[in-house]
């Protein structure tokens, strides 16, 4: 079980380290300062004309990642932008399809949401004038389970009923590296009259996505996990073709006006058709450079050839966790690897200090996963870069702490 292309990225630790988080932040390639370079080449000797002039010019830069975008996204590509950060985008798809009418109020999350996806929620729920108490529905898994099943989903939606107005969901647990099925979440809501949106920050370029064919209303995800485009990095939004001209309301900002129009400067908003129309300000081309370079490198390979690595890698390291280690360990990761990404989520049964202990045990080792409190551990090898080598010396490095 060799990496595709370890080789394209810079190992930490001068190499040394077995780099088990990508599902926080993805290793950096190695084309990528090359690529920043390119730009502070054309803004050094083109200054302003780098817009217009030159061959990768910065007016229409975000449309150099696209079609990559849209074939990670299960999209087409009207139905994708890069652009700003992930919450943001978020408030963005909320500000046009939050819009809570007489008794149509209700949002529907996970329990244990991110913490940036409850606060936006809540914050739209206060901003419409609704009650978090009343409006804010939470689903948690069923007593004695760690994650939450399919037809606890579609009950609760066909539950709520007519008081739907949203829900939003993931595409991958953070926590538990659960998988969802997007199109069955979305017929469910779509049953009851609401809408359905999705943060894909944890699915994209781990799981294989069908945005377009899921029909979902809109998602969004963030660049600098399994995408590889560094820290902070300029993230990514789906907006499904069937609202491109609906004439949604929506916070406005000159790059999404029309672009045959958007220099005659005029007060109008003309919204671009699609994803475009929701840009606010123009993208920055330093944020978008890292990203294009790490596109290259799935394109290159392609999600379907990921995606086997990538359950290969995760049911051999599931698979010698039970048979060795089960004592000390619960995975807390569903074992189907239909229903997993790349993560596997762990917790020491003798309880969270243990898991801290052996958490920082392993980071002393060049081991490198990172802790979720209370106390689970997460490792998610990225077939991108991980290999064979890394996933033997965390399982020798969990044998020897665990013992």
């Amino acid at each position: 079980m060799q990496a595709f292309y370890r080789e394209q990225f810079v190992i930490p630790g001068n190499g040394d380290w077995a780099y088990f988080c990508g599902n926080s932040l993805g290793l950096m390639p190695r084309s990528v300062p090359h690529a920043v370079q390119r730009v502070t080449e054309q803004w050094a000797t083109l200054a302003v004309e780098a817009h217009f002039t030159d061959r990768d010019a910065w007016m229409p830069y975000h449309n150099l990642v696209r079609d990559q975008l849209a074939r990670l996204a299960g999209a087409k590509p009207i139905e994708v932008v890069a652009m700003n950060t992930l919450t943001t985008n978020l408030h963005l798809m909320m500000a046009s399809f939050y819009r809570p009418r007489g008794e149509r109020r209700a949002i529907l999350i996970e329990a244990r949401a991110f913490p940036s996806d409850r606060h936006a929620v809540a914050s739209q729920i206060n901003l419409h004038g609704g009650s978090v108490d009343d409006d804010l529905i939470e689903l948690a898994p069923l007593p004695g389970h760690e994650t939450i099943a399919p037809e606890q989903i579609a009950a609760a939606i066909a539950a709520i009923g007519e008081r739907l107005a949203l829900v939003l969901w993931p595409g991958v647990q953070y926590v538990t590296g659960q998988r969802f099925d997007l199109a069955a979440i979305t017929h469910a809501a779509h049953a009851v009259g609401a809408v359905a949106g999705f943060d894909l920050a944890h699915a994209i370029g781990n799981v294989p996505v069908d945005l377009h064919a899921s029909d979902a209303d809109f998602a969004v995800w963030c660049s600098y996990k399994y995408l590889n485009a560094g820290p902070g990095s300029i993230a990514g939004c789906f907006v499904h073709e069937r609202h491109a001209d609906r004439g949604l309301p929506r916070m406005a900002g000159w790059w999404g006006h029309d672009p045959a129009t958007r220099f005659q400067m005029g007060p109008e908003f003309r919204p671009t058709p699609g994803a475009d129309g929701w840009q606010l300000s123009n993208p920055s081309i330093f944020a978008l450079a890292p990203l294009r370079a790490s596109l290259e490198l799935f394109d290159a390979v392609g999600m379907a050839a990921l995606r086997d690595r990538s359950m290969q890698m995760t049911g051999f390291l599931a698979a010698a966790i039970d048979a060795e280690m089960s004592r000390y360990l619960d995975i807390l990761t569903p074992r189907d690897p239909q229903q997993r990404g790349c993560q596997i989520s762990l917790r020491v049964r003798a309880g969270r200090e243990s898991g801290r202990r052996l958490h920082d045990a392993l980071h002393a080792r060049g081991i490198i996963g990172d802790w979720r409190e209370p106390d689970v551990i997460r490792v998610a090898p990225a077939p991108l870069y991980n290999n064979q080598s890394d996933i033997e010396r965390l399982l020798s490095g969990l044998r020897e702490e665990l013992q």
